[in-house]
């Protein structure tokens, strides 16, 4: 049993908890290589997985809910216990739980990696259904971490293997997106193609080539992996008569215009969910739903 390391606190001044005082200034956790969970739920899910966790602040009535957990972890986790109060200055408003932690981001995927894992090892781990075919999300130009983190959330739901994201896209671990992710981000592999040439400060592994999501979704390609646009104006072909049976990347653009032309331009085929003419999209997180339940459907795992 792990003695734990617990500390009552009346401030967030001293060194140790700058990423908590910090909260508000994600491009800084970033450059830190950690990210912040908050809510009961996400901060459970945090501890149960294989992150490394830094750090948690709670109320003091949550320590023996929390205790298992924390003596279970492999690293000693430093435990802060902080009254409700002091942690609603943090966010600003009146939080329910006042639970809050710090991990560490996982060593950044490379695509060569993704695809060299033995298809279904990692879901197996998450409990996600395994084997062929393989099922891939990327997201081009997908700004805003609450959309990112919804997404995050369906394809865990419905087994994708692993999430690209585009060199233009926020990071899922920024604090919004692992929160609506509900945790979900700790069960997914995920190649940030903005943090390949950065894998130096994550690993000694050697540096890493950047690559464009339609450089990347050409190497997909290459290896046999159809590329699937989900794009509300495709012409030609709508979602109930896509093909999900073979190896698939589904693409999802962002929130303004959708996915870039010179992605748009190297996939394989641009899909659209059937709507009236009164909408003529739906939003990212809500699109994604409909397209992974449906290859979902067609591989039997509905």
């Amino acid at each position: 049993m792990v003695d734990l390391n617990i500390q009552k606190i009346s401030s967030f001044a001293s060194p140790e908890l700058q990423p908590y005082a910090t909260l508000r200034r994600p491009l800084e956790h970033e450059r830190q290589g950690i990210f912040v969970a908050e809510s009961e739920k996400v901060v459970r899910r945090l501890l149960e997985s294989r992150l490394t966790v830094v750090s948690v602040v709670l109320p003091e009535k949550w320590l023996e809910a929390f205790r298992p957990l924390l003596e279970a972890r492999p690293e000693t986790v430093a435990v802060y216990l902080a009254e409700k109060k002091l942690l609603e200055t943090l966010v600003g408003f009146s939080m329910f739980q006042g639970i809050l932690a710090v991990g560490k981001m996982p060593t950044p995927l490379s695509l060569e990696e993704v695809l060299q894992e033995p298809v279904g090892t990692r879901c197996r781990a998450s409990g996600q259904p395994a084997g062929r075919p393989c099922l891939f999300v990327a997201v081009d130009e997908l700004a805003n971490a609450e959309n990112l983190g919804a997404l995050v959330r369906n394809c865990v739901a419905f087994g994708v293997q692993a999430l690209i994201v585009g060199e233009t896209s926020s990071s899922p671990y920024l604090r919004r997106a692992v929160r609506n992710s509900m945790g979900a981000i700790f069960q997914l592999p995920v190649v940030e193609l903005a943090k390949l040439g950065q894998r130096h400060q994550f690993t000694a592994k050697p540096h890493a080539v950047k690559l464009t999501l339609a450089e990347c979704l050409t190497q997909l390609r290459g290896n046999g992996v159809r590329c699937i646009a989900a794009h509300p104006h495709a012409d030609k072909r709508a979602l109930s008569q896509a093909d999900f049976m073979k190896d698939c990347c589904v693409v999802f653009g962002g929130e303004g215009h959708g996915i870039s032309p010179a992605v748009l331009a190297v996939c394989d085929e641009a899909v659209a969910i059937p709507m009236p003419p009164a909408v003529d999209s739906l939003n990212v997180g809500a699109a994604a739903a409909v397209f992974l339940y449906e290859a979902a459907r067609q591989r039997g795992r509905s």
